[in-house]
């Protein structure tokens, strides 16, 4: 098994016939001004030793050079062992609110961006745990199905924003309902969700449908990010702020963070509530509450431990740039006395 770890070199093999294109066009060059110069029965009286093999040799000698320097610049990698990985974790969904009011900016830079930060912390906190995202307003999304791939994850988080939803509100009924799609291991006894929300304008009976999820397996966890004191809502355009969301009696809209609707949801489906505005906290705790459950097997994985090649193919473009410099275009002296090809 073998990788090539920048095949973008390959490019450097077009020099190859770039050379011999040169070598042709010095070639014809040489004969043009040797036959006005003397006839042929003349040029090899007064240079007996010419070799024309010689100089197609060079070129050879060259073009097999620059595919050795491309080859070392590519850098392929050679398996050299099989390893058996286990990974053992438990599937963790969060559910990220990003309703209108999680713009607020009463936590820094606002509630929205803080949830990704702690998202992204906890994140990079995980080891061997499988993860999804959903993001919910007026109703809930998939945004990235349950994986291992923590990176891809992280980079489609960074790019959740208020208006990827266009009706307002906070669905959290279809967010646990949907979640519940998510866990696609029968087997997975440790099924968590991580609510990350303001708690405002929870609509419907969210505690009865927790409820129902917890029946299937899944523990809810809630993340308060906001304060108590609350803020506006800003309504910015283009960076700028344009003025502040106000209600239909033209009062400005004061958004809280509601704590009782958070701890209403996890105390019915037996989890907890976290309050976000320490993010150290938040992923120490969040921690603690993964190593506390039962990790699954559910993925076993072969790889090879690839080792690079690259000096092998460096070390025969140096040797034979160096032959190429020492190699000469007159006859070998003991190869002309063989006299092979009976010239006279």
């Amino acid at each position: 098994m073998y990788q090539l770890e920048e095949p973008i070199f390959f490019y450097v093999l077009f020099a190859i016939p770039v050379v011999i294109v040169l070598f042709l066009l010095v070639a014809v060059w040489k004969r043009r001004t040797q036959t006005r110069f003397a006839d042929s029965d003349l040029l090899k009286k007064l240079s007996p030793s010419r070799s024309v093999f010689k100089s197609i040799l060079k070129v050879l000698v060259l073009s097999l050079a620059i595919t050795c320097l491309s080859f070392a610049l590519i850098n392929p990698k050679i398996g050299t062992k099989l390893e058996t990985v286990k990974r053992e974790g438990v599937d963790v969904v969060f559910a990220l609110d990003v309703s209108k009011s999680m713009l607020a900016e009463d936590i820094a830079p606002n509630r929205l961006e803080k949830s990704k930060q702690l998202v992204t912390q906890i994140i990079n906190s995980l080891a061997g745990d499988r993860i999804g995202i959903i993001g919910y307003a007026g109703s809930a999304f998939p945004q990235v199905p349950i994986t291992t791939d923590f990176s891809s994850t992280k980079l489609f988080l960074s790019g959740m924003n208020t208006d990827m939803v266009s009706s307002q509100g906070t669905a959290i009924n279809e967010a646990i309902q949907m979640a519940e799609t998510y866990y696609n291991d029968e087997e997975q006894t440790n099924r968590v969700l991580f609510i990350v929300s303001d708690g405002e304008d929870h609509e419907g009976n969210f505690e009865a449908i927790a409820s129902e999820a917890n029946k299937l397996g899944i523990r809810i966890f809630t993340i308060g990010v906001g304060t108590l004191q609350g803020g506006p809502i800003p309504i910015k355009r283009n960076g700028v702020l344009q003025s502040y969301k106000r209600d239909q009696n033209n009062e400005q809209v004061i958004t809280r963070l509601g704590e009782e609707t958070l701890k209403g949801i996890a105390d019915a489906a037996d989890g907890d509530y976290i309050n976000g505005a320490n993010t150290t906290e938040v992923v120490d705790t969040v921690r603690a509450i993964l190593n506390g459950m039962d990790k699954k097997e559910f993925e076993a994985k072969q790889f090879t431990d690839f080792k690079d090649q690259f000096q092998w193919f460096l070390a025969g473009a140096l040797f034979l740039l160096v032959f190429d410099v020492l190699l000469l275009e007159r006859k070998t002296a003991w190869l002309k006395k063989l006299n092979l090809f009976n010239e006279s």
